[in-house]
């Protein structure tokens, strides 16, 4: 029997187009796809008049959705998205193929003025323009990310992602090392003045303006997330630390939001398994305090 194996994540984002907004959405996946994951709730109707829906898909994956009856019409669109087939993916790894459109919507879209990141096992439930409103202007932010449900510290979210196997654990042992010989330390939310309110966001929903600061904040996650592992949860920290270090004149209004705030607007669904819907992992926690959010 065949088992879902996701290659990359959804990738939504805003830009400028004439009269309408460009909504695009970037999203990979080996075998079967729950077409339901792809499908918007609650979108307002300005948004449906006026926002332009475009989704990059592997040719796998629209083989499978053609498989299952999700077929382009003569426009080549599904529904509200109009379909891109990607290729020449610049590496084998899906993981970090994925981070390409996830950490450098900027490069791929330059006039781009906004964008919103939706992983793969979440689906809106919130228009975008109200999540453009709520968590960059009403806060006025550029950059937009949660904190971890349960974990605060890299050190945790080390020891997390070996015990889960989630890479390889001498690579993931050679970046944190790195980290700490360049000024990394614990997460310490009794300190002076924290920097942030957590050192392990959760990376599965992002909203960022495109201005530099932001820009560059994404340029150099990536070149972590390039040049060590892909576990992006790892390098957050250490790059948004090094940031404000190398840059002390320079503001970046980082909008570090609550978890609840993420599952209000983005909610978890697992990935179809031979006509099944997926079970949570048995390691995941359930109890009142946490989120069954996984990593």
């Amino acid at each position: 029997s065949h088992h879902h194996f996701l290659l990359g994540n959804l990738f939504v984002f805003f830009q400028s187009h004439g009269d309408c907004m460009l909504f695009s959405l970037y999203y990979t996946v080996s075998e079967t796809l729950s077409f339901t994951s792809l499908k918007i709730s609650q979108i307002g109707s300005y948004s449906k008049k006026n926002v332009c829906f475009i989704m990059f898909l592997d040719e796998l994956t629209l083989t499978t959705l053609s498989s299952e009856g999700h077929i382009p019409d003569e426009n080549g669109s599904i529904g509200l998205w109009r379909i891109v087939v990607v290729k020449n993916l610049p590496y084998k790894d899906m993981r970090r193929a994925g981070k390409v459109p996830k950490l450098l919507a900027h490069r791929l879209f330059p006039s781009a003025l906004y964008s919103i990141w939706l992983d793969s096992k979440l689906r809106l439930h919130a228009d975008p323009m109200l999540i453009i409103e709520y968590f960059l202007w009403r806060k006025k932010a550029e950059y937009a990310i949660s904190v971890h449900y349960d974990r605060t510290c890299v050190w945790e979210e080390v020891l997390q992602n070996k015990r889960l196997n989630k890479y390889n654990h001498t690579a993931i042992d050679e970046q944190f090392y790195f980290y700490q010989s360049d000024g990394l330390v614990k997460f310490n939310a009794s300190g002076h003045d924290p920097v942030l309110p957590s050192y392990v966001p959760e990376g599965s929903f992002i909203v960022r303006a495109h201005t530099p600061m932001s820009n560059l904040f994404s340029c150099l996650w990536f070149n972590e997330v390039n040049r060590f592992t892909s576990r992006d949860q790892l390098s957050f920290a250490y790059t948004y630390l090094k940031l404000r270090r190398m840059n002390a004149g320079r503001n970046f209004q980082l909008n570090m939001f609550k978890d609840c705030e993420r599952r209000a607007v983005a909610k978890l669904f697992h990935h179809r398994a031979n006509g099944t819907t997926d079970p949570p992992p048995k390691n995941l926690r359930t109890d009142k305090n946490h989120s069954s959010m996984p990593s």
